[in-house]
């Protein structure tokens, strides 16, 4: 009986020792907090009100029990404002030594970035679009993407050869009136790639870079250091228990889904 009485006290005290990390784990809802989603295919559609973002966004609002206000801005206007403090959360964001400085991450997937390039420029490979100073790149103003790509962007930009946009839909429209002749995609954007007239005239290049971590971005200047640990906490848990994965599946086949999803 004495050990049995020891041990039902060691496991009380084991449990009483816990309550409080895990309740330090837990996001504080002592405020309402702000969350921007960027116009970009799958992640987010702002004709339908639908997408991955959206989704993450509301399973990110009911696990944590905390109100988030979401709104609806640029890129590049959404890392001023997490740079500033003015904004708390965004989502589907990557990280370089820049961001780092003001804003950390809970990574939820990770894919790899693509050239789509004009069929009718003659190029076979990256060197070749390089080589030729006649072709221009389009971007989304304030994007980031793996390291060639970035190499890539940074060297046709310092030739005056790279063109922004705010959003991905007039890179396809300036794309297909030939004002430039590639840009950036990922698997986000497939869709866009079925249609006729896209598919008709251009092809997929690789840049053959590893997958790059995206995640929900968190404002330094907004969040204590504990609380930014809370929230990735709480996605951690999401991709562990399998709701990321399944958010996912909603917008890919599940290969693909659990590809992004599990690394």
């Amino acid at each position: 009986m004495p050990i049995l009485l020891r041990l039902a006290s060691t496991l009380l005290l084991a449990v009483l020792l816990c309550r409080p990390a895990l309740a330090a784990d837990a996001p504080r809802c002592d405020r309402p907090f702000t969350l921007a989603l960027h116009d970009h295919g799958l992640l987010y559609d702002s004709q339908t009100g639908e997408g991955i973002d959206r989704d993450m966004a509301d399973a990110l609002q009911q696990r944590s029990g905390c109100r988030i206000s979401v709104s609806l801005l640029p890129r590049a206007r959404i890392w001023q404002l997490i740079e500033s403090g003015l904004l708390d959360f965004s989502l589907s964001g990557i990280s370089n030594p820049a961001r780092e400085k003001f804003a950390s991450f809970g990574w939820y997937f990770s894919n790899k970035y693509y050239l789509l390039v004009r069929r009718d420029a003659g190029v076979q490979s990256l060197a070749d679009f390089e080589r030729n100073a006649a072709l221009k790149l389009g971007v989304i103003r304030s994007f980031r993407y793996s390291a060639t790509a970035n190499g890539f962007v940074d060297r046709l930009d310092a030739q005056g050869r790279v063109s922004h946009a705010s959003a991905l839909a007039p890179l396809y429209e300036v794309l297909l009136d030939n004002r430039v002749q590639a840009m950036i995609i990922e698997p986000f954007d497939y869709p866009a790639l079925q249609t006729e007239r896209i598919r008709a005239q251009t092809a997929v290049l690789e840049f053959g870079d590893a997958p790059v971590p995206h995640g929900l971005i968190m404002s330094r200047a907004a969040l204590a250091p504990d609380q930014q640990q809370a929230w990735r906490a709480l996605v951690d848990a999401m991709r562990a228990d399998g709701t990321v994965t399944r958010i996912f599946e909603k917008y890919f086949r599940p290969e693909l889904a659990r590809q992004l999803t599990q690394f």
